[in-house]
């Protein structure tokens, strides 16, 4: 393939953009001079002719996995070293890139179509591809075995609440219940590990959001895709650049995002001293927002968000308590399970402070039941009712009751 990659190049005018079909005549060209000298399969010469597009116009070996809706993550360790993972399983793949060099050049198309710089000084880079997808980089001599790549991928078509209730992922009664909650204005903060779903239940929530309102999304790479909501406005953070140009924060985006006189602030994730901000936003009269954050429980969250304030300004612990409790009125947790499967685990209510601790009341809770074809079996159980009701009646949702 490689040999047919050059002659390719050798024979088009680098001066100027060249058409697909262009290209693909050309390539097409020279795979029926090589099959004169030597026997090329019928059936290998469509997979050459796009292998060798794909190394010209896209992202190489990489724009075959990307092309397969089916795969969630794609990771490359080196050349010679990529996996992929589809419906949960993570697999080895028998190809790879021509040459270290080739895997750099891809990498630099990536971080420079979003205004990136990724080197040997600047060794760590995050971006997003044209889809969406979500890319990590590490560099040499960060990376000891060769330069890293980490995509995760995201679906065209956004997964809605009602596919997730068909996916099992929560129950009708549950998805219903949060409906209500952000149509009325709750602040709710959603938790997980990695991989647990937390940008896809974003999105989810986000259809909820009444039509009228004014959304602002912030955060590192672009990856919520949320539909329906005419006035949006998306932000994104910036690195600083070697050309001088200044970083722009998550925290520098909340503050102009609350200029922007928004019904609503969207995060998509907190990972430090923007949860200050965030918070505050929520304690003045910015109700509905909506964010997530790492972490292994809803109490765990709690406690990492404490964290996180102290990482932005020295304040009283009972002080950033009261602000927790009085800013987040919902917590969902999410998790993955052994059977790889993505679930909504718990959903809780802060409820103020009782003894110097911030009080959660548990609405609900999925309980194994054991496994059925490998797959775990469960139910959401109904734990306690919702206490706090003000906003619903304030949203005419008045005598609500909770998941019917």
């Amino acid at each position: 393939m490689e040999q047919i990659r050059k002659n390719v190049l050798a024979q088009l005018d680098m001066t100027r953009e060249h058409e697909e079909e262009e290209l693909l005549a050309a390539i097409d060209e020279e795979i029926c001079r090589e099959a004169k000298q030597r026997v090329i399969p019928l059936n290998w010469r469509k997979d050459l002719r796009m292998q060798v597009f794909h190394s010209l116009r896209k992202l190489d070996v990489l724009q075959e996995l990307l092309n397969e809706d089916d795969i969630s993550e794609i990771m490359v360790n080196g050349a010679n070293h990529i996996f992929y993972e589809r419906k949960g399983e993570i697999v080895a793949w028998d190809r790879g890139f021509s040459s270290q060099e080739k895997l750099e050049d891809i990498i630099q198309q990536m971080v420079g179509s979003h205004n990136r710089v990724i080197n040997a000084s600047e060794p760590i880079a995050d971006t997003r591809l044209a889809d969406g997808s979500r890319v990590n980089v590490v560099l040499p001599p960060i990376a000891l075995e060769g330069p890293v790549v980490s995509i995760r991928k995201f679906p065209k078509n956004p997964l809605l609440m009602g596919q997730m209730v068909e996916m099992g992922s929560i129950s009708s009664e549950c998805a219903q219940f949060l409906k209500l909650l952000v149509r009325a204005g709750y602040n709710i903060f959603v938790s997980g590990g990695t991989g647990s779903g937390k940008t896809t239940f974003l999105n989810a929530l986000s259809e909820f959001i009444p039509t009228s309102e004014r959304v602002i999304t912030i955060e590192d790479s672009a990856e919520l895709q949320i539909r329906g909501v005419e006035n949006l406005v998306r932000l994104e953070t910036r690195n600083a650049g070697a050309e001088g140009t200044l970083a722009i924060t998550v925290r520098d985006l909340i503050r102009t995002g609350l200029r922007m006189r928004p019904d609503r602030l969207i995060v998509g994730e907190i990972r430090g001293a923007e949860c200050l901000d965030m918070l505050q936003a929520m304690n003045t009269g910015h109700d509905g927002s909506l964010s997530t954050g790492h972490a292994n429980s809803c109490r765990d969250m709690v406690s990492r968000m404490e964290t996180m304030v102290l990482m932005g300004m020295e304040l009283p612990l009972a002080a950033i308590r009261s602000q927790i409790a009085s800013g987040v009125d919902i917590l969902v947790h999410l998790g993955r399970l052994r059977d790889r499967s993505r679930r909504m685990l718990a959903i809780m209510e802060t409820d103020g402070m009782e003894n110097g601790e911030i009080r959660l009341n548990p609405l609900y809770e999925f309980l194994e039941m054991g496994e059925r074809e490998g797959k775990i079996v469960g139910k959401w159980e109904k734990k306690g009712e919702l206490i706090h009701r003000g906003k619903l009646y304030a949203a005419g949702i008045e005598g609500m009751e909770p998941c019917r």
